[in-house]
C-alpha cells in the first residue's frame, strides 16, 4: 500500500524490529530505534501505519518500553484524530504492567477525543462519541466536567443523539442532575418518536439514582397526552418500580390519575403488568383492567393476551371479589374462541393451576416484586482498561460488540519465522467456542488424516466422576465430548474437541496404555489442528488441565 514516499521507511521499520541482532543491543536498538521511527516524516496514515505494527512488538524490558513511549509521546496530541487514537492504544496496551502511564495517557488524550465528538465529519463524530464511550467504562468521571459537549444539536442526525444521550446517563452527578435533566426533557417532544421514547428511557435510568426529580418530570410529560409519549412513560414506569422498589407508591399514584392508556403492544403490557404486580395499590386497578377483557376480541397482539391473562390472575390472588367474574369471562374466551395457541395454552394453564387452589397458584404466579440488585447506574463498577483495549480503535466501539474478544487473523506472510519475530505477537487470553457440531464421521476422518502436533502429560489422573458431570464440566469452557469408554475401562479414552481464533482443536484423552509413556497415573493427552496455531493449542491445553484438576479436587 502505497504511502506517498513513506512506503520505505515503514518497511525499515519492520525489518529493523524483526532483527534479533538489534534486540541484543540495547545500545544499538536504542540508536536504531530512534533513527528508524521517523515518524514527522510520515503522513499521518503511515504513522498509523507504523503505530499499529508497534502493537505486535513486546518490550523485553521497562527501558525498551519507555524508549518507545518517550518516541512517541508528542502523538497523543496530534492534529490528526486516527494518529491520537492509534498512539493512544499502543500506550494502553504496551504500559498494561503500568496502569499510571495508562491513566496519564487517557487524560492528555481526553482534550482530542472531545474534539473528535465535535468534528464536522457526522461520520467522525460518531467514531469518537463511541470511543469516548468506551473509556468512560475505566473513567467515568474522565469527561464529568465537560458534560455539555454531548448536549445535542437541532440538526445533528439521531444516531449522534442517541450515542450523547447514553453518555449524559453515566455522567450525572449531583452538580449537573438538574441541567441534565432539562436538556433530555427537551428532546422528549422530538418530532422523532424514536428520540422521545429514547429520551424518556434515558430520564428513567437517572430516575434509579434521582427518582423525586425524575418522576415529577415523567408525570408532566403524560399531560401532553401524546401516545408515543405516554407508552414510553408507562414502560419506564414498569422499570422503574422494579430497579427501586421505594418509588412504588409515586408510581401506583401517578399510573391511577392517568386517563389515557397507552395504544402499542410494549406500552399496553407495561400498564398490565403493573396493574397485576401492584393492583392492591390502584383502587381503579380491576375497572382497568376489565376494559381490556371487553376489547379482547380487537386484541392483535397475542403478547398483550398472555399478558391480561397473568395480570388477571394476579389481580385475582389480591383482590378475588372484583376480579372473579371478569376472570372467568377472560379464561372462557381464551379456552374456547381463541385462535393463537400460545394464548390458549397459557390460558389452560391458569385454569389448572387455579383449579389446584389459591395458594397453589400463588406459589407459582407471584414472585418478587423489585430487585434492586440489578440496577445498571447505582453502584456500577470501573472495568478494567485492559477489558476493552483490544477493541480500541477498531470496528467494535461503532458496532457495539466491543465486549467481546477481538480476533486477529495473521496471513502467511505476516507469520513469525524466527525467535525473535514471535516476541512480535503478544500474549493474549485464549476463548474458545463450540460451533456446529461435528459428526463422529467427520471427526474420524479428520483425526485420522492430521498428525499430532502436540503431546503432553497432564500430571493428573482420570477424574473419578459421573461420565454426565465430565462432559457438562467441559461444556462449560466450551469443550465438546464426543466420545469415551465406560469409566472401568483400561485403557480410557475419550475424544473432545473446541474451536479458537479460526481454528478447529482435535484431542484424545488416554490413561492406562501400557504403549503410552506415563499414561499409567495420569492422562495423557495428544492434539491435533487445523490450521495450527500453536498459540491457542497452549491455551486449550491450560484450561483442559485446569478443569481436570478442579474435578479431581472435587471428587476427592
Amino acid at each position: 500500500m502505497p504511502y506517498f514516499g513513506s512506503e520505505e521507511t515503514v518497511k525499515e521499520l519492520k525489518r529493523a524490529l524483526s532483527n534479533p541482532n538489534v534486540h541484543a543491543d540495547r545500545l544499538r536498538y536504542k540508536n536504531y530505534i530512534s533513527k528508524v521511527i521517523r515518524m514527522k516524516d510520515l503522513d499521518s496514515w503511515a504513522q498509523s501505519e507504523v503505530l499499529t505494527f508497534l502493537l505486535r512488538y513486546r518490550p523485553r524490558s521497562d527501558d525498551q518500553l519507555f524508549d518507545i513511549l518517550s518516541l512517541l509521546d508528542s502523538f497523543l496530541q496530534s492534529a490528526h484524530a486516527h494518529v491520537t487514537v492509534a498512539t493512544l492504544r499502543l500506550f494502553l496496551q504496551l504500559a498494561s504492567a503500568h496502569p499510571a502511564v495508562q491513566a496519564d495517557a487517557l487524560l492528555r488524550t481526553s482534550a482530542p477525543l472531545l474534539a473528535t465528538c465535535g468534528a464536522a465529519s457526522r461520520e467522525l463524530r460518531f467514531a469518537g462519541l463511541c470511543h469516548v464511550q468506551q473509556v468512560m467504562r475505566s473513567q467515568p468521571g474522565l469527561f464529568g466536567t465537560h458534560y455539555k459537549r454531548f448536549f445535542c444539536g437541532y440538526s445533528e442526525p439521531t444516531y449522534i443523539k442517541f450515542r450523547k444521550m447514553e453518555i449524559l446517563v453515566e455522567l450525572v452527578n449531583d452538580e449537573n442532575v438538574s441541567l441534565v435533566l432539562e436538556e433530555l426533557r427537551s428532546y422528549c417532544t422530538d418530532v422523532s418518536p424514536e428520540l422521545a421514547q429514547a429520551a424518556i428511557a434515558a430520564i428513567g435510568r437517572i430516575a434509579r439514582t434521582y427518582s423525586e426529580k425524575c418522576l415529577d418530570i415523567l408525570t408532566g410529560l403524560l399531560a401532553l397526552k401524546q401516545d408515543h409519549i405516554t407508552s414510553a412513560v408507562i414502560q419506564t414506569f414498569r422499570d422503574l418500580v422494579w430497579f427501586c422498589p421505594q418509588s412504588t407508591a409515586a408510581v401506583c399514584q401517578t399510573v391511577e390519575a392517568c386517563v389515557d392508556s397507552p395504544q402499542d403492544s410494549e406500552g399496553k403490557q407495561a400498564l398490565l403488568w403493573l396493574l397485576g404486580e401492584h393492583g392492591d395499590q390502584i383502587s381503579s386497578a380491576p375497572y382497568v383492567m376489565e376494559g381490556y377483557i371487553d376489547g379482547l376480541k380487537t386484541e392483535l397482539s397475542s403478547a398483550v393476551k398472555m399478558e391480561l391473562l397473568t395480570a388477571s390472575v394476579k389481580m385475582f390472588l389480591c383482590r378475588p371479589a372484583e376480579t372473579q367474574d371478569m376472570l372467568g369471562r377472560l379464561l372462557h374466551y381464551c379456552i374456547e374462541e381463541e385462535s393463537d395457541v400460545c394464548v390458549r395454552d397459557r390460558a389452560l394453564l391458569c385454569y389448572r393451576l387455579l383449579q389446584r387452589g389459591v395458594e397453589e397458584t400463588r406459589k407459582v404466579v407471584t414472585g418478587p416484586k423489585s430487585d434492586p440488585s440489578m440496577s445498571v447506574l447505582t453502584g456500577r463498577q470501573e472495568e478494567p482498561i485492559s477489558q476493552w483495549t483490544a477493541t480500541f480503535n477498531t470496528l467494535g466501539p461503532l458496532s457495539g460488540r466491543d465486549l467481546c474478544p477481538q480476533t486477529a487473523v495473521i496471513s502467511a506472510a505476516d507469520q513469525p519465522s524466527s525467535s525473535a519475530e514471535k516476541e512480535l505477537l503478544p500474549d493474549e487470553e485464549i476463548s474458545l467456542s463450540l460451533g456446529s457440531p461435528l459428526s463422529h464421521e467427520t471427526f474420524e476422518k479428520m483425526w485420522l488424516d492430521l498428525e499430532i502436533l502436540h503431546r503432553q502429560t497432564l500430571g493428573s489422573p482420570r477424574p473419578r466422576t459421573a461420565p454426565d458431570t465430565l462432559q457438562a464440566a467441559l461444556q462449560l469452557v466450551k469443550i465438546q465430548t464426543l466420545a469415551f469408554t465406560p469409566g472401568d475401562t483400561v485403557p480410557w479414552k475419550a475424544y473432545i474437541y473446541t474451536r479458537s481464533t479460526g481454528t478447529l482443536i482435535l484431542a484424545e484423552l488416554l490413561q492406562g496404555d501400557q504403549q503410552a509413556p506415563g499414561s499409567d497415573e495420569s492422562l495423557v493427552v495428544s492434539v491435533k489442528q487445523q490450521p495450527v496455531n500453536q498459540h491457542a493449542i497452549r491455551g486449550f491445553v491450560s484450561i483442559l488441565k485446569s478443569v481436570l484438576q478442579t474435578l479431581n479436587v472435587d471428587s476427592s
